[in-house]
């Protein structure tokens, strides 16, 4: 008899398949996707919110590669709260790497172009409704839609500045009560970060900025557990930085932590998967 590890992974692979099959096809069929989050491997979890120490320590992550790289782009994440700043120091970051003449692009999950974002954006602007389960495997595949591309992006020398990335999808999940480890576990083998940014902001002192509400989790009560999500998933690796600084201050530290980064991996450091 298969061990329970070994049928877990089998049912990793089916999963992580089906909703790769979901990504490409034209056609898809509601009821097809909602099976996704009924699958038996996922009924073996507990939808509890069960949170353990250094979950995600950068440190672990395994290399793509056995050997090194030569000069790449860096792969920057800024996560935060909603209304936290993210989506402006990403454009204040761009403006300044292109300005120092380093190639840079700036990308933000999802990505609501591609046909798995289409309908994350029908589900975040209340137009539709989704299981939980299943609205997270489809934030996963749209991240999974571009790795291959960001691969390429990074060895061609382009630096990626990501406006939100896999911890998004594991806290903001997690804060709606689903397991931990499973939300973790479609994130695998997707690009580690060689730096992410953490923007720290009260959920209260967001809440007062402008636009707030205008989307479906951008409701304070959610967003305090959000908070607390992310306190308990961040590692010594990730760069804090206070939010509530005026937007020229909280600039100038980010762009001092990436700016070190980025000419780390122009001298080859090599690319690493998520998880350890």
């Amino acid at each position: 008899m298969a061990s329970p590890s070994l049928n877990n992974s089998f049912r990793h692979v089916k999963d992580m398949t089906l909703a790769s099959s979901f990504v490409n096809s034209k056609v898809l069929n509601f009821g097809a996707l909602a099976l996704l989050g009924s699958l038996s491997y996922y009924r073996s979890c507990s939808c509890t919110c069960s949170f353990r120490p250094n979950l995600m320590e950068n440190c672990q992550y395994s290399s793509t590669r056995g050997d090194g790289y030569g000069s790449r782009g860096a792969l920057i994440v800024l996560e935060g709260l909603d209304r936290s700043g993210k989506s402006s120091q990403c454009r204040m970051l761009l403006s300044y790497l292109e300005g120092l003449g380093h190639s840079a692009e700036l990308w933000r999950f999802p990505d609501r172009s591609t046909s798995v974002g289409k309908m994350i954006n029908e589900y975040l602007s209340d137009k539709s409704q989704l299981d939980d389960h299943t609205i997270h495997l489809l934030f996963s595949a749209n991240r999974w839609e571009k790795r291959s591309l960001m691969e390429t992006k990074l060895k061609m020398g382009t630096t990626l500045i990501i406006d939100r990335y896999s911890y998004s999808g594991v806290v903001f999940s997690s804060a709606k009560g689903l397991d931990f480890e499973w939300c973790k576990t479609p994130e695998i083998g997707l690009l580690a970060p060689d730096l992410v940014v953490y923007l720290d902001i009260l959920p209260e002192k967001a809440a007062e900025r402008a636009g707030y509400g205008g989307e479906r989790y951008e409701q304070l009560e959610f967003q305090k557990k959000v908070s607390q999500c992310y306190k308990l998933l961040s590692d010594f690796s990730w760069e804090i930085i206070d939010a509530c600084q005026s937007m020229e201050d909280v600039g100038k530290q980010i762009k001092e932590i990436v700016l070190d980064q980025v000419m780390a991996c122009k001298k080859g450091k090599p690319l690493s998967n998520l998880w350890p």
